[in-house]
């Protein structure tokens, strides 16, 4: 089944909450957070609903001089392994390059080996680790790297 990558906007902030908190209820964005993000000319905000305008998935990032960076993205447990994550990670790609980005960067927790593979999978490669990064549980970060080719 497909859903459609829309533009992150206000009235999605109770969904992208809930979600938040379902996702990574030890240390949850906020809703100020959140509506920080969509306040930030830099940031690009996509979410993923449902037809019955639930909101399934989302993903934050922002773009500084030539890099763009994934803040925050999370998939509804119920609609994991369904390729959402992967369609969201390849807008991200792609809306980067229209942007004229040289390479994308992210933080995942070594723990989360799911999320570890699938970006490895989409061309991501370990760069370095971030120790301590993540507080609740305390664990280190795996800092990733996609470096972008222009199409010529």
């Amino acid at each position: 089944m497909e859903y459609p990558i829309i533009p992150m906007t206000s009235a999605h902030l109770d969904g992208v909450e809930e979600l938040e908190k379902i996702c990574f209820p030890e240390d949850p964005w906020s809703r100020q957070i959140f509506k920080e993000s969509l306040e930030n000319p830099n940031s690009t905000n996509l979410v993923v609903q449902s037809a019955d305008g639930a909101v399934r998935a989302f993903l934050i990032f922002t773009a500084v001089a030539d890099e763009g960076n994934i803040d925050d993205i999370a998939v509804h447990p119920d609609f994991r392994r369904q390729g959402i994550a992967a369609a969201l990670l390849e807008r991200f790609r792609q809306t980067a390059m229209e942007q004229g980005l040289a390479f994308l960067t992210l933080e995942v927790r070594p723990s989360n080996r799911a999320a570890v593979e699938l970006y490895r999978k989409m061309g991501y490669q370990e760069i370095g680790r971030r120790k301590n990064y993540y507080l609740s549980p305390k664990e280190d970060a795996i800092i990733m790297k996609l470096e972008l080719t222009p199409c010529t």
